[in-house]
């Protein structure tokens, strides 16, 4: 007997944490998440930012929650999954969203902004993965997560001096290609969303430098990314609609990757 659509796609009695939760793409997913019925912890550094984004969501009818922490720190990461937890019961859901950037020549790169990058978008994926794991998705023998890579994880640029994010996003598509492989068994799905360029403070300065409408021409979509552009896709991942795919990798980006890759 087959399941309706509209069912493989529901969340309602799902547990979901949202690192780099409270604004841009992780505030873009955790709404997709919470709107499909899930129940939704955010995560990021700034307690200020997180309490305005949880008040957004509930205003819509979500259940959301806010914990503030480093995502560099492991105590504050094994803190956040604890206290989620605690409060849910499980974490069926786990989006590895936080991350950082730097904009630097490869030879000119400072050691400690290579450090940075890579804390934030290599480790806190591994150690958010492992605490989660642990605590609910091993003994449950069920999860899905879903990390944030990148299309500067896919392919390099001779305009955009971005070798610590590149190389970080690289390794997020090969850890979600390795922990797909390793943790199939145990019922947990492994996939990561390659986006594209999407307005955010992250990509402000590229944005101001390049123009928007020069990254849109790339596409072959003639488009950049909008508030609603990785929702469907954050939901496959999340919901039983997915529950046959893991280690992939989906690039959101209009299609630039297809064209400009290589």
């Amino acid at each position: 007997m087959s399941t309706p659509v509209k069912q493989l796609f529901d969340l309602t009695g799902r547990f979901a944490l949202v690192t780099g939760g409270s604004r841009g793409l992780g505030l873009q997913m955790a709404e997709a998440l919470g709107e499909a019925g899930a129940k939704v912890m955010l995560t990021s550094r700034k307690a200020a930012d997180l309490e305005e984004a949880v008040a957004d969501l509930q205003a819509k009818g979500i259940d959301a929650r806010w914990i503030a922490a480093d995502a560099s720190d492991p105590a504050q990461i094994q803190r956040v999954v604890d206290e989620t937890m605690e409060r849910f019961g499980r974490i069926d859901i786990l989006i590895n969203n936080a991350g950082a950037t730097w904009g630097a020549p490869a030879e000119d790169h400072p050691l400690e902004a290579w450090d940075k990058v890579m804390n934030l978008n290599v480790r806190s994926l591994f150690l958010f993965a492992q605490a989660v794991a642990k605590a609910s998705m091993i003994p449950n023998r069920s999860g899905r997560i879903i990390n944030v890579a990148s299309i500067a994880g896919l392919a390099g640029s001779p305009q955009m001096k971005f070798i610590a994010y590149g190389t970080s996003k690289g390794a997020a598509v090969n850890f979600t290609r390795t922990l797909a492989g390793e943790w199939g068994p145990y019922g947990i799905t492994v996939n990561a969303l390659a986006p594209g360029f999407f307005p955010s403070k992250m990509t402000r300065g590229v944005l101001a430098e390049f123009g928007a409408d020069n990254l849109a021409a790339m596409s072959p979509l003639r488009r950049i990314g909008d508030e609603d552009d990785l929702k469907g896709a954050v939901l496959l991942f999340a919901s039983p609609a997915g529950k046959h795919i893991t280690g992939q990798i989906l690039a959101v980006d209009g299609g630039v990757s297809a064209v400009h890759n290589g």
